[in-house]
């Protein structure tokens, strides 16, 4: 965590050259989480959050920007289990009250990129895009293996095979509404596609199931993820002003 608050420190130096000022701000919201495995299981969404501060230059005609920001993100997918009743072995009527399994990657994210503009008095709006950077601080896989025999424990994703660096890109638009001259709030949509692989695990071999007391290979398993955030937050303007 101290190294993306030095990098960010750092953009925030240099921001501040830029054009007649700078903007900073914080913004956050709900997350949608989607997975996509190489071996086709299918996930379900996952609902989750993130939380991101951002800087970004301030240009002559308040257009085009170059803004950084760093965000915590919840990614991943879910498996949902519906209710349902079942006869149990003395042959009485029993409920299953359905549950969320949840696969959850907690993301600390740096995003360098540009964001372009177009203001009526007030209120504006704005496209962006940029190029993303991630690092996994933690997750919760080894909670959904917990509790299996070794060989079942096998079929789920465990902590072993994350990869902690991964890298993609986001793109969006939002709205800017302007309170004051230095103070606004922003309402913003953004996709976030992972590039490379936040899981992999090879092939292994002569995995026992204690079920069916078979031995079998387990194939390659590979995930990507993407996200979809929506973000309400505020922006602040630091304004230079020279004097003669």
């Amino acid at each position: 965590m101290k190294y993306f608050g030095s990098l960010v420190f750092i953009l925030f130096i240099a921001a501040s050259g830029f054009g007649q000022g700078m903007a900073f701000g914080f913004k956050g919201g709900p997350s949608i989480g989607f997975q996509k495995w190489n071996t086709g299981s299918q996930r379900d969404a996952l609902f989750a959050y993130h939380g991101i501060a951002f800087i970004e230059s301030l240009a002559e005609q308040d257009e085009f920007s170059i803004f950084a920001q760093a965000g915590y993100h919840v990614k991943g997918g879910a498996v949902r289990y519906n209710r349902f009743t079942y006869l149990d072995n003395s042959n009485n009527l029993r409920e299953f009250g359905g549950r969320t399994d949840r696969y959850e990657f907690r993301n600390l994210s740096l995003t360098i990129g540009g964001k372009q503009k177009f203001g009526l008095n007030n209120f504006s709006y704005y496209y962006l895009f940029g190029l993303r950077g991630e690092f996994t601080a933690s997750t919760n896989l080894n909670e959904r293996a917990d509790g299996f025999p070794v060989g079942i424990a096998n079929y789920f994703p465990t902590d072993d095979f994350v990869r902690k660096i991964n890298y993609g890109v986001t793109v969006g638009g939002g709205f800017e509404f302007k309170f004051s001259d230095f103070i606004a709030g922003i309402v913003e949509l953004t996709v976030n596609p992972d590039f490379s692989k936040q899981y992999f695990r090879p092939t292994i071999d002569n995995v026992y199931n204690p079920y069916t007391m078979q031995v079998s290979t387990l194939p390659e398993q590979d995930l990507s993820n993407t996200t979809i955030e929506i973000s309400v937050g505020m922006r602040f303007i630091r304004k230079v002003e020279y004097v003669d």
